[in-house]
């Protein structure tokens, strides 16, 4: 079969866990109204509601969907999360037992992986996991990934220009380098080696 450049390189499309079909969206919608917070039927919801409160409190506008279980794929669960901010705004976190998904409008990807690294794994314990992930939204970034990218930037206008300038010098290189010539003087006319040379050249043969 032929791959076209179109197939090849096609986005992926968006792929949410298996329950969450039109209808459990819809129910979704109507539980994160109230409270922030849309868990299965039968879940308390009042410790994630206290979590979402503090966060929104603190600046930051969170919403919960919880899921029991895990999705064939972690991915799943940023796909949910950016399905709910199509009517939910703010930051959202999707959570089942053992991975979270998020997207946010005012956070960025960066943080939002950050703060979900050690939220993780935490056998379905969501309240454990959302107040982890709400904790470290909460602090203040210790480096500033502007600054980071401004310094990476600098550095390599500095590198393209230094490799620009070397092909520049050995592309037009300096006239070559010739040895000075070596000058020897004349004798002067009054040297004596030469007078001495010739009276004896003139005094041999009359010895012989």
């Amino acid at each position: 079969m032929t791959v076209t450049h179109t197939s090849a390189f096609s986005l992926k499309a968006t792929k949410l866990p298996d329950e969450f079909d039109t209808d459990t969206m819809a129910e979704v919608r109507t539980d994160l109204a109230d409270n922030g917070v849309s868990t299965p039927d039968g879940d308390d919801q009042s410790e994630l509601a206290a979590i979402v409160a503090d966060a929104r409190a603190h600046g930051i506008d969170l919403s919960i969907v919880v899921m029991h279980g895990n999705p064939g794929h972690d991915s799943e669960l940023r796909d949910l999360a950016t399905e709910v901010a199509g009517f939910q705004h703010g930051t959202i976190a999707v959570f089942s037992d053992d991975w979270i998904g998020t997207t946010s409008d005012s956070i960025s990807r960066v943080r939002l992986e950050w703060a979900e690294d050690t939220a993780k794994f935490k056998g379905g314990d969501s309240e454990e996991a959302a107040q982890i992930l709400v904790h470290r939204l909460e602090q203040t970034p210790t480096v500033s990934w502007t600054e980071i990218t401004s310094v990476l930037l600098a550095g390599l206008v500095l590198v393209i220009g230094g490799l620009y300038w070397v092909k520049t010098r050995r592309g037009n290189p300096t006239a070559a380098v010739t040895a000075p010539a070596t000058d020897i003087p004349a004798p002067a006319e009054d040297s004596e080696v030469p007078t001495r040379v010739t009276e004896e050249a003139v005094r041999e043969p009359a010895s012989r």
